[in-house]
């Protein structure tokens, strides 16, 4: 029997008021069109606010400053509510969204084939999304993959730390206040947390303030390092993110128990641990799921041991985050080596993990790239996915692109060989369309293989290309840039810092896009390359194995390939590949076309990346949650 919990919020309320023998049948019209007009899904804000319920209808306030929810509703059948569930198919009731009216009827029937045949509630916790706080690749999915989400008729809510540091209030100026607050008990005391929201691209923008999130300097950290307390920062994140679909009622409903957790990276993998620790054993969240999302395994949110306490969680919870450093890692000889490990928590509490690609899936599991979790994920590997990131096309499309002097298309690419002479003429640069130019956009640190580069420089500059280097980080390279420039100045360019019209200008100007990383989970700049018609040569790691197929001009159909992907990653090897695709670009022009446009045919939209993601949902729903 399908209970009511699974429909909605409204549901729920309706459900509590009609009490066991009230659902006799001769109202079920009624009250069907009552929940037809109540739970309300957040595909439109369209319209006249809704109407209050009834006081008797009304569920009893929650209780102030608890962090724990009420224990939930008993279930009751749809019987009980007197509810024929009417043109809703049985067997998608549980996740089914209900309409407002009629004509909102209409219009999810009309546009039934681009949505999800099953729809959920989904909550996205993370550190960092676009465009209001960004750092890096995490800050571009989770300011995307929402939006290709609620495009396909979920409910999604994004839940994030209201950073204010000067420079990024203006960022959250559409976020009100929602006057609601709650008490969170960790680290000795209890801390009050308070919410914003904005409702914009059909998501909730959900904020999470507090003073700890209000100071100079950058998300995670100050030009002296990583703030000290950024434990406590993302723990608040955490308890905020599981209260959240309990206690705000945005558009009117809040978004109740039955929700996915979406888990980006360390600073949201304690809400899979508190799910299973303080939340179901009082039966509350039983039928919520969480997945993990794994975007960087470097970062893990590694605390000493003696913090555990902390955390607000039960004593005997201290094995899902207890963590133990090899003796070769450990400061002196009496260090013990312990520590808890947030993410860690999340790899053996989460129902289902999943990282940005395929290849860097498999990655995880491996000694060199598991970092220290590579045993642990591999017991887990039947639930261990990749999925590849996408790449918005409103802002990364060659035709539209405001950014960029002059628009092209696949079907015609006579704007590319502009855009390249615009950015030669920026740089100050000899204007030469003939001479390959390759670029670099990225971190200047060791993992993004900076040190690789150093080296061919001087060997690649005896050849008749241009090189130009867009990114900022380690001050040596930093250095080393303005110094190459001034050693070759009509081959050579280096802008330190980062500029995001730059960074489009020189994904579209240049032939031959460069990326020696290390370690790549997915990678976005090769994805920009390809879309803008821009050949990557990369290294064959992670997501950039995945997403760059190597040219092999005798394929079975003819010419195959976007770029060229090599391995292993040595200087000679790296330099042999990069003279390889200029000698294609020199003297196979149309082996070179080729390659352009089969890079710009690829489809790496969000919405192909959100379908994906709808199916880890589905497989994790089957299953009982993995910790009860």
């Amino acid at each position: 029997m399908v209970t009511p919990s699974a429909v909605g919020a409204a549901c729920l309320l309706l459900a509590r008021a009609a009490g066991p023998g009230r659902g006799d049948r001769a109202r079920p019209r009624r009250l069907q069109r009552v929940l037809r007009r109540r739970c309300v899904a957040e595909l439109s804000r369209e319209g006249p606010p809704p109407r209050p319920l009834p006081p008797a209808l009304l569920a009893p306030p929650l209780v102030p400053g608890c962090f724990l929810a009420p224990p939930p509703v008993p279930d009751a059948g749809l019987g009980d509510l007197g509810l024929e569930p009417e043109g809703i198919a049985e067997g998608s009731i549980d996740n089914t969204v209900v309409v407002a009216s009629e004509q909102d009827s209409e219009i999810v029937v009309g546009k039934e084939q681009a949505r999800a045949k099953v729809t959920q509630s989904i909550v996205f916790v993370t550190g960092e999304a676009s465009p209001y706080a960004k750092s890096g690749g995490l800050g571009d999915v989770c300011g995307s993959l929402p939006v290709a989400l609620a495009a396909r008729g979920h409910r999604v809510m994004v839940v994030m730390p209201r950073y204010l540091n000067g420079t990024s209030d203006k960022n959250y100026a559409n976020a009100f206040y929602t006057e609601k607050h709650i008490r969170i008990p960790c680290f000795g005391s209890e801390h009050e947390v308070t919410f914003f929201h904005e409702y914009r691209d059909s998501v909730d923008w959900v904020f999470v303030d507090h003073p700890s999130y209000h100071r100079p300097g950058n998300l995670y950290g100050d030009k002296f390092g990583a703030f000290s307390d950024n434990q406590f920062r993302y723990t608040l994140l955490c308890y905020a993110a599981c209260e959240a679909p309990l206690v705000l009622e945005l558009g009117g409903y809040i978004y109740g128990q039955n929700c996915m957790f979406v888990v980006n990276d360390w600073h949201a993998s304690l809400v899979p641990v508190l799910l299973a620790a303080k939340y179901r054993p009082y039966g509350v969240y039983k039928d919520s799921r969480s997945i993990l999302v794994i975007h960087n395994l470097a970062h893990q949110g590694v605390e000493p041991a003696s913090t555990y306490p902390d955390l607000g969680l039960p004593p005997e919870w201290y094995g899902a985050l207890e963590w133990v450093f090899p003796e070769w890692a450990r400061r002196h000889a009496l260090d013990k080596g312990e520590a808890v490990n947030f993410l860690k928590g999340a790899v053996v509490t989460a129902d289902r993990i999943v990282t940005v690609s395929k290849g860097y899936s498999w990655e995880v599991t491996t000694a060199e790239g598991g970092q220290g979790l590579n045993e642990l994920l591999s017991s887990r590997k039947s639930v261990l996915n990749g999925i590849v990131n996408g790449i918005d096309i409103n802002d990364w499309n060659p035709a539209t692109d405001k950014c960029i002097p002059c628009h092209y298309s696949v079907d015609d690419l006579s704007g590319k060989a502009k855009c390249k002479s615009a950015l030669q003429k920026e740089l100050g640069l000899p204007i030469r369309p003939e001479v390959p130019l390759i670029g670099f956009i990225g971190r200047l640190d060791y993992q993004k293989g900076i040190d690789l580069i150093q080296l061919i420089i001087p060997h690649l500059m005896r050849d008749d290309v241009q090189f130009v280097m867009l990114g900022s980080g380690d001050p040596e390279l930093e250095n080393w840039m303005r110094s190459t420039e001034s050693n070759f100045k009509d081959k050579f360019r280096g802008w330190v810092g980062f500029s995001v019209p730059v960074s489009h200008r020189i994904t579209a100007g240049c032939d031959i896009l460069l990326m020696p990383s290390r370690f790549e989970p997915c990678g976005l700049n090769q994805l920009y390359a390809m879309q803008y018609g821009t050949v990557p040569v990369v290294h064959a790691t992670g997501g950039l194995r995945d997403t760059v197929e190597n040219f092999n001009p005798f394929g079975e159909n003819g010419e195959q390939g976007t770029g060229w992907a090599f391995a292993p990653l040595t200087t000679e090897n790296m330099l042999w590949t990069l003279r390889t695709a200029i000698s294609t670009y020199r003297e196979h022009k149309s082996s070179w076309e080729g390659l352009m446009k089969r890079g710009m045919s690829k489809d790496f939209t969000w919405d192909h990346a959100a379908e994906q993601y709808e199916q880890i949902f589905q497989w994790a729903f089957i299953d009982r949650p993995y910790v009860m």
